[in-house]
């Protein structure tokens, strides 16, 4: 399946996660964009912002990392422009709560917009990437675009 892998890219440590993240998805045969990848080197905001959509149409699910106080402002809008289009899957390693209501540990636009919600505090890396699997293995979705240029 081909997955577009929302989340922040801020510092060192989230990109790295990203690319870890990418690399245990790659090896249950699913094709991950990582915006960080795409992105060009020129920090033209246009660029940027047209290089992420175009990411976002060539995928059959938007994968997304909800952890932090508050989930990234940008993640949160790629969900919201993937919901109705594709199926957007959640995730939360964070053991914080950042939601409206007692019961969602973040904003509930985002977490009842969402195809499916994971939910692993404290997660390794290996378990999320197989609960990320688990769960594109229920969407059944098929790939039908070209990865773009």
């Amino acid at each position: 399946m081909k997955i577009y892998f929302a989340g922040p890219l801020f510092s060192s440590a989230e990109r790295s996660f990203n690319v870890r993240m990418g690399k245990l998805l790659e090896k249950s045969r699913h094709e991950v964009w990582l915006p960080q990848e795409h992105e060009p080197r020129k920090k033209d905001a246009r660029l940027i912002f047209l290089k992420d959509v175009e990411g976002i149409d060539w995928a059959d699910v938007v994968v997304a990392n909800m952890d932090g106080a508050d989930p990234d402002s940008g993640t949160c809008w790629e969900c919201g422009y993937a919901y109705g289009k594709k199926p957007v899957i959640v995730f939360r390693t964070d053991f914080r709560a950042a939601g409206d209501t007692a019961s969602a540990t973040y904003n509930l636009m985002l977490s009842e917009s969402a195809t499916a919600r994971i939910d692993r505090p404290f997660a390794t890396e290996e378990a999320l990437a197989a609960a990320i699997h688990k769960a594109l293995r229920g969407l059944g979705a098929s790939s039908r675009t070209k990865k773009p240029r």
